[in-house]
């Protein structure tokens, strides 16, 4: 899947799953990627506008959310 921002890396595997920790990730890794700030609070917007799968699936829209450790079939 492509990203808007492939260079911002917000991982969701082995992370606090809760909503307002994935979003702060988030917000956290897009100000260190450069993200203009227009764009973090569209993001922010869009990931608020429904439920929890909306926001995993806005996170994987923007971010890219692979593991840092490499592929994760690996690890099985």
């Amino acid at each position: 899947m492509n990203c808007k921002y492939p260079n911002v890396k917000v991982p969701l595997v082995g992370h606090d799953g809760n909503a307002f920790a994935i979003i702060g990730r988030a917000i956290t890794a897009a100000r260190r990627g450069g993200v203009p700030k227009t764009d973090i609070d569209k993001f922010v917007n869009q990931a608020q506008s429904g439920d929890y799968s909306r926001l995993l699936t806005t996170v994987m829209e923007w971010f890219d959310t692979t593991d840092d450790h490499g592929d994760e079939d690996e690890m099985a």
